[in-house]
């Protein structure tokens, strides 16, 4: 285990983000992301818990929940495993929050606030793009102007940001260079230069975690890395019987050629199908029965065609 918090489980992430003694953190963090659109001077944390209207429904637990000087609402999410309906569920919290601000009786004029929504995806999510950023709010379909900015959603797709330390351009970048990469170093960059990196250091120092911290934190990770193992069980076993079903297919596939084209041309067929599909020429060999030196002249045939 390295000397700082993983960020990426409940305890770490609130810890950095969500605490009183963390505030710092969580403001410049936000004025980097929201930089030449909004600057948050101060920010309340907020309940968490949106409590629900009916016995029957599900209460919503935000993971961060804030209100700035400007009475704006703020959540941040952080979510390691890809979730159905995320998109939906994000529009879902965003719009409670627009909600909970409505006033009871006569005199209320609508009166609401931006609410931004902030999601840390350790992920990556489906219909949305391969980048690492993806801003979305109200806009007019045929001219992409703003309609209103009072919905704000933003989704950063960490395993998109590949960028190491050298290459980091702006605070903002910084700060996600050293979120994915907090728990396998022993020094932050840029510790010296900023004081932010500097408290963050301090902040997320393992060592400097009381004990009940400590444990808490333990459970944590633990739980992370069970979801972490969970996940690759599940990729690992989907590309297994994928695989499967393709070599399956297409062993169906060149059999039903090949009852047309006599013995030699089905292998030759199924051979193709294989190479297709990623498989080594020395397992087409064993599947085929073909020699060796017929499915290389095969192959090499091929590539000249293409």
């Amino acid at each position: 285990m390295g000397r700082f918090i993983n960020p990426f489980t409940d305890v770490g992430f609130k810890r950095i983000f969500g605490q009183e003694f963390s505030k710092p953190l969580l403001l410049d963090f936000l004025n980097n992301l929201l930089k030449g659109e909004r600057e948050i001077t101060d920010i309340t944390f907020l309940d968490k818990e949106e409590p629900s209207e009916y016995d029957s429904d599900r209460s919503l637990i935000y993971d961060i929940y804030c209100e700035t000087a400007d009475r704006e609402h703020i959540i941040v999410e952080m979510q390691n495993r890809e979730q159905p309906f995320f998109k939906k569920r994000s529009i879902y919290y965003t719009s409670k929050a627009i909600a909970r601000q409505g006033v009871r009786g006569a005199k209320w004029n609508y009166g609401i606030t931006a609410v931004y929504f902030v999601a840390f995806l350790n992920f990556k999510l489906e219909d949305i793009g391969e980048k690492f950023r993806t801003d979305v709010a109200l806009a007019d379909i045929n001219t992409k102007e703003q309609f209103s900015g009072d919905m704000r959603m933003i989704f950063l797709q960490l395993p998109y940001f590949i960028k190491d330390a050298d290459s980091c351009e702006n605070d903002f970048e910084r700060w996600i260079y050293v979120l994915k990469n907090m728990e396998v170093l022993n020094r932050l960059p840029w510790e010296a230069q900023n004081s932010v990196f500097e408290r963050l250091a301090k902040i997320a120092d393992i060592s400097a975690m009381s004990k009940a911290d400590r444990d808490k934190y333990d459970e944590s990770i633990k739980k992370y890395r069970d979801t972490i193992n969970v996940m690759e069980g599940a990729i690992e076993k989907g590309f297994k019987q994928g695989m499967e079903k393709g070599i399956e297919k297409g062993i169906e596939k060149g059999i039903e050629k090949g009852i047309e084209m006599g013995e030699n041309k089905m292998a030759q067929n199924i051979a193709r199908q294989l190479k297709a599909m990623g498989m080594t020429v020395a397992d087409i060999q064993k599947a085929t029965g073909l020699p060796m030196e017929e499915i290389e002249k095969l192959f090499a045939d091929t590539n000249d065609k293409e």
